[in-house]
């Protein structure tokens, strides 16, 4: 069964960085879609951005409009974590933030909660002003 777990969340001024991280175990199959999304309270969970895990598509990356510029997505060689680092932090990213993959790539629909099998428990960003 396929397990992820984010770390790396906290609490920063606006303006500034962080590096959130999924490891990621269990996959029996080797091409996957994985994702960050976020939940700001009262509002639906969005997609921020996604990544494909495996040949040939490994660089094939997603983000939202507003974080573009600002976030990136990558994975490490063995593919088993991927990160979202974040910089240029607005008060407006605070939420809990979620890894997610499911077992197609990532395309046009990458942004689609729904799509996505496995989830992990979030961590939390939250950004001053």
């Amino acid at each position: 069964q396929v397990q992820l777990v984010e770390s790396g969340g906290g609490s920063v001024q606006a303006g500034g960085s962080l590096r959130l991280s999924c490891a990621a175990s269990g996959f029996r199959y080797s091409s996957y879609c994985m994702g960050w999304f976020r939940l700001i309270p009262g509002k639906e969970r969005e997609g921020v951005a996604a990544i494909n895990r495996a040949e040939p598509k490994t660089y094939s990356t997603y983000y939202a409009d507003s974080v573009k510029g600002r976030f990136t997505i990558s994975h490490d060689n063995a593919k088993t974590s991927i990160y979202l680092q974040m910089n240029n932090l607005k008060p407006e990213d605070t939420a809990m933030y979620y890894c997610a993959a499911r077992q197609a790539w990532c395309d046009d629909s990458w942004s689609a909660e729904t799509t996505f099998h496995y989830w992990g428990q979030g961590t939390q960003v939250t950004v001053s002003s």
